[in-house]
């Protein structure tokens, strides 16, 4: 029985097509020469008269990518920012400036709404960037859409640079919001840190542009899960990445979550999104910057592996799955 859902006339829905295919179907319009990368990496890469400027936008919905329960308004804010800000650090680029879209019932608290805002500035103030515009309108959830705007001193690291022979690596926490969220979703507030590390991930902001120094081939920000996310860059590169299971280091808080709930502990490294973290290959005979651990290689085929083989389950999170 089919029971996909269908629109008006029984024409398809988003739901149907799925969040990589919408982006897919979107990013088939037309570009001018201006634009130099489009739709499909971590940031735009528009040329401008002065030069080129990196550009990404994200959204964060209520009862979607947060609750008012799980998280203080501040915290929300954090996190709505840092999704932006690594996907420029993604690049090898730094963020300079944000615009913020803010949608939210009538009868919400005004102070929720400041709350919010100083978490923003105070993430982006991590980076030196500034909220420099934005809009705000009604709605039935509080929504939040951040643009960024960034530049690199270097030509952009794409995800479609990976070459096999190539070593890939990640750097940052791993594993940590993808197991807070497990609790959450079970009712729980503890272990603390694990919690507090999906409210308020921290992006390694500065290992972007040192990666890029470093020459890094491909890289791309975790925030759908490192099997997801590395998916992306295998596609882009059109190689296959192979990771090895026991470079994978479990912190002692995942690891008793994992027992706790009879959940495979690398699960959380390998699906769980939201921390943020950098994920990059490098050419072998460079190496990796210091702060990197090397969980793989690049080689030819196509696909992600662990230990030879296809992962079992879900790979990471996606949008109308």
């Amino acid at each position: 029985m089919d029971t996909t859902s269908r629109g008006a006339e029984g024409r398809p829905t988003i739901g149907d097509l799925g969040e990589f295919g919408l982006i897919a179907q979107v990013a088939r319009e037309p570009r001018s020469d201006r634009v130099q990368v489009g739709p499909g990496d971590d940031c735009a890469y528009v040329r401008v008269p002065t030069g080129s400027v990196l550009v990404s936008t994200d959204l964060l919905v209520e009862g979607r990518h947060f609750r008012r329960d799980w998280a203080e308004a501040y915290d929300v804010g954090r996190r709505a920012a840092a999704a932006n800000l690594s996907d420029v650090m993604a690049m090898g680029g730094v963020a300079t400036a944000l615009t913020v879209g803010f949608a939210a019932p009538a009868d919400l608290e005004v102070q929720w709404a400041e709350d919010l805002t100083r978490g923003i500035v105070d993430e982006a103030a991590l980076v030196g960037a500034e909220v420099v515009g934005g809009d705000v309108t009604a709605a039935d959830a509080v929504t939040i859409a951040i643009t960024v705007l960034g530049e690199s001193a270097q030509s952009p690291v794409l995800r479609s640079g990976a070459r096999p022979g190539d070593v890939v690596a990640f750097t940052g926490r791993i594993g940590w919001a993808g197991a807070g969220l497990h609790v959450l979703a079970r009712g729980f507030r503890s272990p603390r840190v694990l919690v507090d590390a999906f409210r308020r991930p921290e992006p390694p902001y500065e290992a972007g542009p040192v990666a890029a120094a470093h020459g890094a081939t491909a890289m791309i920000d975790v925030s759908d899960g490192l099997l997801a996310d590395l998916g992306h860059v295998a596609e882009a590169s059109g190689v296959a990445i192979a990771l090895d299971a026991a470079a994978f280091e479990v912190a002692p808080p995942i690891a008793d979550v994992a027992a706790a709930t009879n959940v495979d502990a690398l699960s959380f490294l390998l699906t769980g999104g939201d921390d943020h973290t950098l994920a990059a290959t490098f050419p072998a005979s460079t190496g990796v910057p210091d702060g990197w651990t090397v969980v793989g290689t690049v080689v030819e085929g196509e696909g992600v592996t662990v230990d030879g083989a296809p992962w079992e389950g879900a790979g990471g999170h996606e949008h109308y799955r």
